[in-house]
């Protein structure tokens, strides 16, 4: 039996759905994040593909082991490229990870280059204690310009610095602290840890560069053994210094292999070698991978202006920096400003202390500046941003002056206030969207939507009638509800509607539908069964209110599922199919069914032209006129 038609009061169920609305739309027009006029805050937030922008892809690598990063190393370098990002001044920009090696970075309604946001920004400080030609040259050079110091440093305030020509940086120390020195770009190298030295231990000994390695590398290493050969791998080994070719020719045939090695094979030999073999130039070297210098405790091999350094260990490193700020000299030249940590300042005046008075001689002849004193390379992730000779002990903040615009100072101050990444990555794709052609894919996705639901509505009207504006006014309430959570849940969670999520609204179309037949259907069998109308609609609503449910919980579990696995834009058609279905679950129960159980009060309602009822109605009608027919008749 049917409840009594007195419990079922549709008002209110009509009230709490007209809160909602009520509730949700300030939200639109009022909460934090609303701003400008009306017609600004009932703006989503769209992606690159409907506004136009550029989206960056960056793949995780590791030149250690090839295995992905943990989960924890990948969220935090997300939270620094993202604070790099934002530090650009970009607006809305969205960095977020996808699978376990990539970082997605998107900025919609911009174009811009983001691939310095990536690099690994790993700032350290070593000592340089032997120069070399990098040149690939016959014979290992003597002491030259092309080798010397930069530029200098003194202790004054007074002092300055005097670059190379081809110089285009330079480190200086603040005014309190009275130094500068003059600097080169250049890549760096790998390394491999030994102590430092004595006069005589500055060429590098075997025993120094015992250290363990990891199987992986060891590996690589034997697969570049076997590729060069025996007798060039052994005469390698065997030299205590640059090789001097002209002393002994023969021994240029036997080094010629190592010429032909990638930059990813010269990456994974001892740092020796790379040092002391001259067939692996500069070339080679500074064409190795990302995070070829990823332990500040080994010793590394690095080129400046076509001469090869062999770098000390790490001394100072980016985490002993406290700030880093782009700022205008009396020059009005841009700068990049450093300021130490407590203990990072007590070891920057050791560093410059140790350089200064060359401490054990661990600084050879060939690697001292002009006024015959060590040189500090400031090394950048794979570059030497400068190697000034030190004059004195330096006791202040530091400053990177040079070829620097207001552009790339404040990206290199970010990099280096923001840390450097745990995980170094490659970029992969990089894609640039202009906004005429993120108009026209809005304009073809709200075409489409809009064909769609017009479809649904006049194939509505044709077969159920007055039964019709019930789907007609359920899909613009439906509309409404989802087009206000958007622009909500695009301030509150940064959701950015993109064309796929235009394409898993339209599908929602037909899950709507779906229970809209259910619910009809139901209603007609009921009236078949005997029942009159009135009394039909909450049976039809208790045998069909199961199904409803069901098949939206299948869609919306699908949804969810899609949402876990999947990445990219795929996500986000996943997460607007799953809140078009939760908000027509929300239009079924608080307006589908207590306005049918309002219509159901007409005159309309009963009329088998305008209910959309025709062939239940007459059916009924002919059951109640002559038992004795009971053959159900046409409308």
């Amino acid at each position: 039996m049917a409840p009594p038609q007195g419990q079922m009061r549709p008002g209110r169920q009509l009230a709490v759905l007209g809160f909602i609305f009520v509730v949700l739309y300030l939200l639109v027009f009022f909460s934090g994040g609303a701003s400008g006029g009306w017609k600004d805050r009932l703006e989503p937030r769209l992606g690159l593909d409907l506004i136009g922008g550029t989206r960056l892809t960056l793949e995780a690598t590791n030149t250690v082991d090839g295995k992905p990063p943990t989960a924890e190393n990948l969220e935090e370098a997300r939270q620094i490229i993202e604070s790099r990002v934002n530090a650009y001044g970009v607006a809305e920009a969205e960095v977020v990870t996808e699978g376990n090696r990539n970082i997605v970075i998107s900025l919609p309604g911009e174009n811009r280059d983001l691939t310095d946001v990536g690099s690994a920004a790993e700032l350290r400080f070593r000592k340089v204690l032997r120069a070399t030609d990098g040149s690939g040259a016959a014979a290992a050079p003597a002491p030259s310009p092309s080798a010397t110091p930069s530029g200098s440093a003194t202790p004054k305030p007074s002092g300055s610095a005097s670059p190379k020509p081809s110089a285009s940086a330079k480190v200086t120390a603040s005014p309190s602290a009275g130094g500068q020195g003059g600097m080169a770009p250049a890549p760096s190298a790998s390394a491999t840890p030994t102590p430092s030295a004595s006069p005589s231990a500055a060429a590098p000994s075997p025993s120094a560069s015992a250290a363990p390695v990891p199987q992986s590398i060891e590996q690589q290493r034997q697969a570049v053994q076997q590729k060069v050969g025996a007798a060039a791998w052994a005469a390698a080994s065997g030299l205590q210094a640059p090789a001097d070719l002209t002393a002994d020719p023969s021994l240029a045939d036997k080094l010629k292999p190592f010429g032909t090695l990638s930059p990813q094979e010269i990456a994974v030999l001892p740092v020796e070698m790379q040092f002391n073999v001259p067939t692996i130039t500069c070339a080679q070297l500074d064409k190795r991978p990302a995070g070829s210098i990823n332990d500040p405790k080994q010793k590394a091999v690095a080129c400046e202006s076509g001469a090869k350094y062999l770098l000390d260990v790490a001394k100072v490193e980016g985490t002993d920096v406290k700030n880093a700020s782009a700022q205008l000299d009396q020059t009005s030249s841009w700068v990049v400003s450093l300021t130490f940590k407590g203990d990072g300042q007590e070891k920057w005046t050791a560093l410059t202390r140790e350089a200064f008075n060359n401490e054990g001689q661990a600084c050879d002849q060939t690697a001292l500046g002009q006024d015959g004193k060590c040189r500090v390379a400031v090394v950048l992730d794979n570059e030497i941003v400068s190697s000034p000779e030190i004059q004195g002990v330096l006791t202040g903040d530091s400053q990177i002056t040079g070829s620097f615009d207001n552009k790339s100072a404040n990206a290199l101050a970010s990099q280096l206030r923001y840390g450097a990444l745990p995980v170094t990555f490659e970029p992969q794709e990089s894609q640039n969207v202009t906004a005429t052609l993120g108009d026209s894919h809005l304009r073809a996705g709200l075409l489409a939507a809009g064909i769609g639901m017009l479809l649904v509505i006049i194939y509505s009207f044709f077969y159920y009638r007055l039964l019709g504006s019930v789907i007609f006014l359920s899909l613009v309430l439906s509309a409404l509800l989802v087009f206000g959570a958007l622009v909500v849940l695009g301030r509150s969670i940064g959701f950015t509607l993109t064309l796929a999520g235009i394409a898993g609204m339209i599908v929602s179309l037909g899950v709507a539908a779906d229970s809209f037949v259910i619910y009809f259907e139901r209603l007609k069998d009921e009236i078949r069964e005997g029942r009159s109308p009135r009394s039909a609609v909450p049976r039809a609503w208790i045998r069909a209110r199961r199904t409803i449910i069901s098949a939206n919980a299948i869609t919306l579990m699908s949804a969810v599922v899609l949402y876990i696995v999947s990445v990219g834009a795929v996500k986000g058609f996943a997460f607007a199919l799953g809140l078009a279905t939760v908000l027509d679950l929300v239009v079924v129960f608080l307006f589908r069914h207590p306005i049918m159980t309002m219509f159901a009060r007409t005159r309309a309602f009963l009329s088998p032209r305008v209910s959309g009822l025709g062939r239940a109605l007459p059916a009924r009608s002919a059951e109640s006129g002559t038992a004795r027919n009971p053959r159900v008749k046409e409308a």
